[in-house]
């Protein structure tokens, strides 16, 4: 959060300085920090569906072992009727060759009943053989598949890793760009695989007004441009108040009107500022002073309190695709 706060600090320097520096070097600047922000977005989706095949590949590599067990039970039952076979096979064999030395004169009498034997002994011989072969074949499969999964595994963690260390570097040139919003209660991070754009009351709103203030304006229309070129993200703006009573004007009943009415007008300022953006991705909402940040007991709570959130959250089609390449 230091280092959001440091950032957030020099994107209001920049913004107050941009009237000092000509339009060109203004514009270079604004580009470099859109360009930061889209990349920042497309590797946290490319993390999110790493991780999502991740803990697939997991889930498949701890059933293929548990198959594998169980194979293995299986032929260790199997080699005990083998082994049980085979001393039968002997058995049975010692008493045709004892019937053969005892009754050599008698063999028409008992030719019939020596080959239907011996039949069945080359039967089940062939038999067992066929079922250990085919079991070898199954146990060489599955080891196999456990190792390619083992290595899809390793390249998903490398390929995880290099991605949290990309999205760290963008993160940080975002907060490098934003650095001198802090102090005016603007802050960006990110929790659970989302970007929470968490902004201040007294940057949006006058006290118990829904009408946008023109510092207000300004950083909307700079998340408005984010969104425009960013269309895989869902986007949920909740208003927050803190818990003092409602008491401004008869149009709006409590906090929780309020709420609403704040974040339904940094929707519509989202859309004006960012014609592209779809409407079907943005959602508006207000929980009033119910879902504090911190306890409403001090006057610093209570400010920290009064916010308006912008939520943004990957869409699940594109993850879906990206899990099926």
């Amino acid at each position: 959060m230091k280092h959001a706060l440091t950032s957030i600090v020099l994107s209001v320097a920049l913004l107050s300085l941009a009237s000092c520096v000509s339009t060109s070097q203004y514009e270079a600047l604004d580009s470099k920090y859109m360009q930061s922000v889209r990349d920042m977005g497309h590797l946290r989706s490319e993390i999110d569906a790493l991780k999502s095949e991740n803990a697939e590949l997991l889930r498949q590599n701890q059933s293929l072992s548990t198959q594998l067990t169980d194979l293995q039970s299986e032929r260790s039952r199997n080699e005990g009727d083998i082994a049980t076979l085979r001393r039968r096979i002997d058995a049975m064999q010692q008493q045709y060759d004892t019937t053969m030395e005892n009754y050599s004169q008698q063999l028409s009498g008992r030719d019939r009943d020596l080959i239907r034997a011996n039949n069945l002994l080359t039967a089940r011989t062939k038999e067992l053989e066929e079922k250990e072969a085919a079991f070898q074949q199954r146990e060489l499969a599955l080891q196999q598949r456990q190792y390619e999964l083992e290595q899809s595994q390793a390249s998903a963690k490398a390929a995880l890793t290099a991605k949290e260390r990309e999205l760290e570097a963008v993160r940080t040139a975002v907060t490098n760009a934003l650095v001198g919003f802090a102090d005016k209660g603007l802050e960006v991070e990110t929790r659970d695989g989302k970007v929470y754009v968490s902004m201040a009351s007294k940057l949006m709103f006058p006290s118990a007004s829904w009408t946008v203030s023109e510092e207000g304006n300004q950083a909307l229309k700079g998340i408005a441009r984010v969104l425009e070129e960013n269309p895989d993200l869902n986007i949920m703006v909740e208003g927050h108040t803190d818990n003092d009573a409602y008491k401004g004007s008869s149009g709006v009943r409590d906090n929780w009107d309020l709420s609403v009415m704040r974040a339904t007008a940094i929707v519509k300022l989202l859309l004006q500022y960012g014609p592209k953006i779809d409407p079907a991705r943005i959602e508006a909402c207000g929980h009033g002073e119910y879902a504090p940040k911190v306890e409403n007991n001090s006057a610093a709570n209570k400010a920290a309190n009064r916010r308006t959130e912008i939520i943004l959250t990957p869409r699940l089609d594109q993850i879906l695709n990206l899990l099926e390449q």
